[in-house]
């Protein structure tokens, strides 16, 4: 079950407690740490897809530093074939240069934005994470007797939870995955 689907079980499981006056719900702590429990087994699997783009970003890394040293070889052995004549000889070390500095760039291109993409990835598991205990967080203030009678400040931090959860989830929707050529 992914983390989303269970933070909407919560969610809509709290807002269908059982009202009392000054705008509180009763629930049931059992099914809200069942709930919890839930979004705790949730994550290692969220965890192991990042470590799977991670582990991804270092294959392609990999594939792009022997095929760099691959060319570097081929240029090297082509280069020793024509040392009997100067100007081929010239010739090949300007292009295995070239070559060399183009594999070593594209190298640096995928690295970057293998890093960038994981970075993204992990950005955006964080902002998913730090929304889910928002949720968590709202759920234990429920939970909590107040001791104020005034309806006002409550009201008041009620839309303050809303605002914070609204931005994280905006914060969350903005990122976009990056593609590594």
């Amino acid at each position: 079950m992914s983390i989303y689907r269970v933070i909407d079980k919560l969610e809509t499981y709290v807002r269908e407690g059982t009202w009392v006056p000054f705008g509180h719900r009763i629930l049931s702590e059992e099914r809200l740490v069942e709930y919890i429990e839930k979004m705790r087994s949730t994550l290692p699997e969220e965890v192991g897809r990042a470590k799977l783009i991670a582990t991804n970003k270092d294959r392609v890394i990999r594939d792009a530093q022997e095929k760099a040293q691959q060319i570097v070889t081929e240029a090297v052995a082509q280069k020793n074939e024509l040392v009997e004549q100067e100007d081929i000889v010239k010739q090949a070390r300007t292009t295995a240069e070239i070559v060399l500095r183009e594999a070593e760039e594209k190298a640096r291109r995928i690295r970057a934005g293998a890093d960038s993409y994981a970075a993204q990835v992990l950005a955006e598991l964080e902002g998913r994470l730090a929304t889910a205990l928002g949720s968590v967080q709202k759920g234990q203030e429920a939970l909590r007797p107040r001791a104020q009678t005034d309806a006002a400040p409550v009201a008041e931090a009620a839309a303050k939870s809303k605002r914070a959860a609204f931005d994280a989830q905006d914060d969350a929707v903005e990122l976009a995955p990056v593609e590594v050529h």
